[in-house]
C-alpha cells in the first residue's frame, strides 16, 4: 500500500509537470510543431467536400494564353470572363484570394467591376499592413512604438461591386502554419475571408438560424436583419457577421442552447447538411477567436481547375472542359502552383513537400472553408480533459514503472505508449481530436522511467544501508563494506593478521539465572551486552561471537601494534567498570564478569559451507585467549592477559601472576593481572603488587618460607586477594613435598574448570 502511494504521489507530480509543459511556450509549441505534425502523418490524407473547387492561376495559363508570369498584370477583363462563366456553371460563391489594390486602366477595372457587380456572389479579398508609429515622451524622446493593423481594401470600384470583402492574414515567414483567424483581434474583429465565405454560402439556412437563435435568446434583445435578401442586396455581410459576433458574445450560454436545439430538433434530424451547415455557424460565432486547421494532404488534394480552362477565348466560343460542374460549389480563384518554380503564395505547412512546394494562400483558404463546411477543424482537448489525460497518465506510468522489473517496465511503457498513441490516431482521424502526444510519450514517458529508476535505486540504497547497519552487528565495518561489494566472495575471504583477542564470561551464569523467567533473563542479558559492547566499539573492537553469557571481541591488524593492544586493554578495564557501575546505578541483574586477552597472529575470515557460514578467528590465539579467562576462576581475578599483550604497553599498572601451562596447551604463556590505568592506581594497590612480586621471585627461586611470608602479609592486608592465597596454598604444598629438579616455576592446570 506505501509502494502504491509513494507511486501515485510520483504520478500526480509527473502529470504536474506535464500540465505546466503544456503551458510553457516551449512546450506548447513542441506538441503543436511536432506533435500535431505527427497526427496528420500518421493520419495521412483524407478527401476533402466536393463542394470547394480552386480556379488555379498557374504555368499552364501563362503558356496557353501568353500571359505574363505575374498573374497581377494580366488584363482583369479575363476575371471578368471568368466571373461570367462561373456563374454560368452554377457557383455558388466565388472568391478571389488576390488582392486588388492597385487600379489599372479604367476599361479592365470597370469590366471586372461589372462582372463582379452583375454576379452578386463575389468576395474579394483585402490585406492587413503593420504600420509602427513613434510615441514620444514629455522629454520628446521615442521610446515607445505603437503598431497599428490597417486594413488594405481593393479599388473602390471593386469594393462597391463585391458581396463582401475580408482580411486572410497568415505569417509569410519560416513559421509552420496551424491555425487561421476567424475574427481579427488586431483589426477590430473584422471576419476573415473563411469566415465571410462560409455565412455567403450559409444563407441558404439563414431562416432556420434566425428562427433558432430567437427560440433560444433573451425576449426582445435580438437586432437585426431577418431578410438575407436585403443583406445581399445592401452588402451588408461583414456588418451581419460582426452583429452575430457581439451578440453571441455578450450572450455566453447562448450557442451551447442552440446547439441542443439543432441536435434535439425533429425538423432537422432529416436534413444531415442543413444541420451541420447551422451547428458550424454556431460554433464560428459562439467559438474562439482562431482554429486549427484540419489539413487534407499534399498541395493539389483539393479539386484543381486551371484558371484558362474556364474561359472563353473568343466570343460565342465555348469552354474547352464542358463537363465541369459548378453548380452550388465554392471557387477560390488563386496562386496555386504545384511547381517549386515560380511558386510566390506558399505558407510551409505539415504538407509542405520535401522538394520545396508548400501550401498555397488559396489552398489554405479552401481548406478553412472546407473545414468549417464539414465543421471538422482539428479540435485540441478541452483544458479540464487535456489536464486529466495528463495527470491520469502520469500516474498510469508511474504505478507501472514502480510495480514491474526494470525490463518489463520499460516493455510495458513501450506498449502502453504505442497504445496511447494508437488510440490519438484513431481519435484524430474518425474526429479530429487532438490528444497530446508530445509530453505524455516524449517527456512524461521517460520522466517516469527515470523516476522510478531513481527511486529504485535510492529505495535499493536504503536497503543496503539497513542490511549493512543490520550486518555490521554481525561483523565489522570492513568486513561489511567488502561482503556489500562482492557477496559471491563470502569463502574466499580467509586472511592472517595480528589480532588481540578479549574473551568475557559470566561467573556463575547458571546458578544465577536459574530462577530467573526466560524472558526476564532476556532482557538483564541484553542490558549486560549492551554494558559490555559499548566500551569495545569505543575503542575499535569489533564483537566476533557470543555465545551464551561470553563475548569474544577481535582488535585486527596486518602486523603488531602496540596501540590496538593498548585499546584493547582500555576496553577490559572500561567493562569491569561499566558493569560494576551498572550493579548501582540500575536493577540488573549483577553479572560478575571475567576476562582474558591474548595476541598473536590469527587467521580471520567467514568460516562454514554451503549456505551457513559464520565470521569469525581461528588459531591457537583464540583458545588460548579463553583458557586465560577461564584462569581467573583459580586466581580470583577479573582480567588477567598475556605478556604478549603488555609487553612495550605503557601507561597501565600490572603485576606478573607467573607463567601457566593451560588446559590441553603444550607451551606455558606468563600471565599478568591488569589493574587500572597508571593515573588511577592506588597506593594500597602499588603496595600489593610490590609485595606480590617479591612472594613470586621467592616462589620460582624455590624458597618456599620467604614466598609463603611474602603471600601471607598480602592476605593480611588483603585478605580477598586471589593470586596470594592461590600462590600461598601452593608454596606449603611444595613445602612439604618439594618439585622435581627440572621444575621451572611453571604452574600447570590439567582442566579447563
Amino acid at each position: 500500500m506505501a509502494r502504491l502511494i509513494k507511486a501515485t504521489i510520483i504520478g500526480l507530480l509527473i502529470g504536474i509537470l506535464g500540465v505546466l509543459g503544456g503551458f510553457v511556450p516551449f512546450g506548447f509549441n513542441l506538441e503543436e510543431n511536432i506533435g500535431l505534425d505527427f497526427m496528420f502523418r500518421l493520419r495521412g490524407f483524407r478527401d476533402p467536400p466536393s463542394d470547394v473547387i480552386i480556379v488555379s492561376l498557374d504555368k499552364a495559363t501563362v503558356d496557353n494564353l501568353q500571359l505574363p508570369a505575374n498573374p497581377y498584370k494580366w488584363p482583369r477583363s479575363l476575371h471578368a470572363n471568368l466571373i461570367e462563366n462561373l456563374i454560368q456553371k452554377g457557383a455558388s460563391v466565388i472568391v478571389f484570394d488576390m488582392i486588388f489594390n492597385e487600379p489599372s486602366t479604367l476599361e479592365q477595372d470597370n469590366l471586372f467591376a461589372q462582372a463582379v457587380h452583375k454576379a452578386g456572389n463575389v468576395v474579394l479579398c483585402q490585406y492587413i499592413e503593420k504600420k509602427t508609429t513613434p510615441l514620444t515622451n514629455k522629454e520628446g524622446k521615442n521610446n515607445i512604438e505603437l503598431i497599428i493593423e490597417e486594413l488594405i481594401r481593393p479599388i473602390p470600384s471593386l469594393e462597391r461591386s463585391a458581396l463582401a470583402i475580408a482580411p486572410f492574414p497568415l505569417p509569410k515567414v519560416p513559421v509552420k502554419v496551424n491555425q487561421y483567424w476567424t475574427f481579427k483581434t488586431g483589426a477590430g474583429d473584422t471576419p476573415t475571408l473563411p469566415v465571410t465565405v462560409f455565412q455567403i454560402f450559409a444563407f441558404d439556412v439563414y431562416d432556420e438560424f434566425v428562427q433558432l437563435l430567437e427560440k433560444v435568446s433573451p425576449p426582445n434583445s435580438v437586432k437585426f436583419h431577418r431578410d438575407k435578401n436585403t443583406i445581399i442586396a445592401n452588402r451588408w455581410v461583414e456588418e451581419t457577421i460582426l452583429m452575430f459576433r457581439n451578440f453571441f458574445t455578450q450572450n455566453p450560454l447562448l450557442g451551447k442552447k442552440m446547439i441542443q436545439e439543432i441536435q434535439g430538433s425533429r425538423v432537422l434530424s432529416s436534413d444531415v447538411k442543413k444541420r451541420r451547415i447551422l451547428k458550424s455557424l454556431v460554433k464560428i460565432y459562439h467559438g474562439p477567436k482562431s482554429r486549427y486547421l484540419n489539413f487534407y494532404g499534399p498541395p493539389g488534394t483539393i479539386d484543381k481547375i486551371s484558371y484558362y480552362q474556364l474561359l472563353k477565348t473568343d466570343p460565342g466560343s465555348v469552354l474547352k472542359e464542358n463537363n465541369i460542374d459548378l453548380r452550388g460549389k465554392v471557387v477560390f480563384v488563386g496562386l496555386s502552383e504545384n511547381l517549386l518554380v515560380g511558386q510566390r503564395d506558399g505558407f510551409y505547412t505539415v504538407f509542405s513537400q520535401p522538394s520545396g512546394v508548400d501550401l498555397s494562400g488559396v489552398e489554405i483558404a479552401a481548406s478553412a472553408f472546407a473545414n468549417l463546411l464539414e465543421d471538422n477543424s482539428v479540435q485540441p482537448l478541452d483544458f479540464p480533459v487535456y489536464h486529466l489525460t495528463i495527470i491520469l497518465w502520469g500516474v498510469l506510468l508511474s504505478i507501472l514503472c514502480f510495480f514491474t522489473p526494470p525490463i518489463l517496465s520499460a516493455v510495458g511503457v513501450i506498449g502502453l505508449s504505442i497504445l496511447y498513441l494508437a488510440t490519438a490516431v484513431v481519435q484524430f482521424k474518425n474526429t479530429s481530436i487532438w490528444y497530446p502526444v508530445v509530453i505524455p510519450i516524449l517527456f512524461q514517458m521517460p520522466l517516469a522511467c527515470l523516476a522510478a529508476i531513481l527511486w529504485k535505486f535510492f529505495e535499493t540504497s536504503r536497503e543496503r544501508k539497513h542490511i549493512r547497519k543490520a550486518i555490521e552487528y554481525y561483523l565489522p565495518e570492513r568486513e561489511v563494506m567488502r561482503l556489500t561489494k562482492n557477496i559471491g566472495d563470502i569463502n574466499k575471504n580467509i586472511e592472517t593478521v595480528y589480532g588481540t583477542c578479549l574473551f568475557t564470561d559470566v561467573e556463575e551464569y547458571t546458578s544465577k539465572t536459574e530462577d530467573i523467567e526466560p524472558k526476564e533473563l532476556a532482557r538483564f542479558i541484553n542490558d549486560y551486552f549492551g554494558v559490555v559492547f559499548k566500551p569495545i566499539r569505543q575503542y575499535g573492537g569489533f564483537v566476533s561471537d557470543i555465545k551464551g553469557d561470553s563475548v569474544l571481541s577481535l582488535w585486527t591488524t596486518a602486523v603488531p601494534d602496540v596501540n590496538e593492544r593498548k585499546k584493547a586493554c582500555l576496553a577490559a578495564l572500561d567493562i569491569l567498570s561499566s558493569v560494576q557501575h551498572f550493579k548501582h546505578h540500575s536493577d540488573i541483574l549483577y553479572f560478575p564478569t571475567r576476562i582474558g586477552l591474548h595476541s598473536g597472529f590469527i587467521s580471520l575470515g567467514s568460516v562454514g559451507a554451503e549456505n551457513r557460514y559464520e565470521y569469525r578467528p581461528l588459531g591457537d590465539i583464540v583458545n588460548t585467549a579463553s583458557r586465560i579467562e577461564n584462569l581467573n576462576r583459580y586466581l580470583g581475578t577479573r582480567i588477567l592477559v598475556s605478556e604478549e599483550v603488555i609487553h612495550q604497553i605503557n601507561g597501565l599498572v600490572t603485576r606478573k601472576l607467573g607463567k601457566f601451562l593451560l588446559a590441553g596447551k603444550s607451551k606455558p604463556v606468563t600471565v599478568y593481572e591488569l589493574i587500572s590505568r597508571s593515573e588511577e592506581v592506588y597506593a594500597h594497590q602499588k603496595d600489593l603488587c610490590a609485595v606480590f612480586t617479591e612472594g613470586l621471585d621467592a616462589y620460582e627461586k624455590q624458597s618456599w618460607e620467604d614466598a609463603i611470608k611474602a603471600f601471607d602479609e598480602v592476605t593480611k592486608t588483603h585478605k580477598e586477594d586471589g593470586p596470594s592465597m592461590f600462590y600461598l596454598h601452593l608454596c606449603e604444598k611444595y613445602k612439604f613435598n618439594p618439585p622435581d629438579e627440572m621444575w621451572d616455576g611453571v604452574v600447570v592446570l590439567h582442566t579447563k574448570s
